[in-house]
């Protein structure tokens, strides 16, 4: 079982909304949100930005600035070579290699665009690393804006500082990874930080402890100075039927249940 913390603020379903594919990379949101987003702050592209790319199509005003320094040149000639290998040794194409091809296709268009950047540059905390930004840096002059975290462990690294820049953040979407061993971690976080969890939703490419305790969650916090949020928590169940659909099909779903 999860902590009480860590369940959601009430809000109606109504004003819920996914945004991105309905398998692993989709992410809930309150939809008053949407149009009050100036850009989508990304920390963490690997070779899904499905949600990025579908928020823009709802709010074109806004604009996209992704963070990821293992994306690069040398990130699609692996895969490329990966593929001609196996082609080599197979003698026909699969399915993969042919997505593959569309996937690259796919980066060129979507990132070509005036309101659409990749900084090839990790997001964590200040250290002399070379293409590495900090959270602050990142955010610069930017207000209004989504924040979406997925840079595997280390959120926990940048947690204080997302505090130190809440009046310019909307809405936090962040993946805690290795729950089981940072649970304190992220019920800190959650007890301090002024933004209202809304939604929550485990991974299922990760698996339950013995304790029901997942190794992978997804959050979506809202900033209640900037919208309106009741201080009762929610009574629905997770995941959340019609908006929540599982990160890998293959496997089970995970309930989330929560201490009283």
């Amino acid at each position: 079982m999860l902590p009480k913390i860590l369940k959601p603020y009430h809000l109606d379903k109504s004003n819920l909304v996914r945004i991105g594919p309905k398998k692993d990379g989709g992410y809930i949101i309150d939809k008053r949100v949407i149009d009050k987003s100036e850009v989508i702050i990304t920390c963490g592209l690997n070779d899904d930005w499905e949600f990025e790319k579908d928020f823009l199509s709802k709010n074109v005003n806004s604009r996209v600035e992704a963070y990821d320094h293992t994306v690069d040149s040398q990130f699609w000639l692996k895969r490329f070579k990966k593929d001609f290998i196996s082609f080599l040794l197979l003698k026909k194409i699969t399915p993969n290699q042919i997505l593959d091809i569309f996937k690259y296709v796919s980066y060129l268009n979507f990132f070509k665009g005036k309101n659409k950047h990749h900084i090839k540059k990790i997001v964590s905390q200040k250290e002399d690393v070379e293409n590495q930004a900090t959270i602050s840096e990142a955010i610069g002059n930017n207000k209004n804006i989504l924040l979406k975290i997925d840079i595997e462990g280390d959120e926990f690294k940048i947690l204080e500082e997302i505090d130190k820049n809440l009046d310019k953040i909307n809405l936090l979407i962040i993946e805690f990874h290795d729950l089981q061993k940072n649970l304190k971690k992220v019920e800190n976080f959650i007890e301090n930080t002024k933004l209202k969890n809304i939604h929550i939703n485990a991974n299922n490419y990760g698996m339950l402890d013995e304790n029901g305790i997942p190794q992978v969650i997804e959050m979506t916090l809202i900033n209640p100075k900037k919208f309106e949020i009741t201080d009762e928590r929610t009574k629905r169940t997770y995941p959340i039927e019609g908006l929540d659909f599982k990160n890998r099909k293959r496997g089970p779903d995970i309930e989330l249940k929560f201490n009283e």
